[in-house]
């Protein structure tokens, strides 16, 4: 035996995932969280942080892929496999495309702004000349009921 930690599960990402959506509820965020993998291992984590940093382009996504960049020292992320609580937007799927990055799991689809199958397969696209695998529904029951919860406790405040 070499000692060295087996790879993460998909679901066991995604449980980290979820923990940075927590922290990111925990702050008043949009629950959404992230984790960027490589050879099994984590490579950065982040949650969305636009309100406390007055920046659209504060999304679990951006944030995760740009710290991972950081890590590795490349902007590309092949390789990588980013873990999301929520289906990527049209900024994130398209952030993924342009890092070069190899595959996204999520957790709930948004049907709304979805870019990963629900309203466009943005990372499928010809356009960005490298296509992200992905694949839909790793605890998405959990990732959903995290976001309803958020979204029903402020509908009861401004009630």
């Amino acid at each position: 035996m070499s000692g060295a930690s087996k790879p993460l599960t998909d679901e066991e990402a995604m449980r980290l995932a979820i923990a940075e959506a927590e922290q990111a509820r925990v702050e008043g965020e949009v629950p959404v969280g992230a984790v960027l993998v490589k050879d099994g291992e984590v490579i950065a984590r982040a949650h969305n942080r636009r309100e406390a940093l007055c920046d659209p382009t504060a999304h679990a996504e951006t944030a995760c892929l740009r710290l991972g960049a950081q890590k590795l020292g490349d902007w590309r992320l092949r390789g990588c496999t980013l873990y999301v609580t929520l289906e990527p937007c049209p900024m994130c799927a398209g952030a993924m495309g342009m890092s070069q990055l190899s595959r996204c799991v999520f957790g709930a689809a948004d049907p709304e702004k979805g870019c990963c199958g629900s309203v466009y397969d943005l990372p499928a696209d010809p356009a960005l000349k490298f296509a992200t695998r992905w694949r839909a529904g790793i605890l998405g029951e959990e990732c959903r009921d995290l976001l309803t919860g958020f979204f029903r406790g402020l509908r009861e405040e401004d009630a």
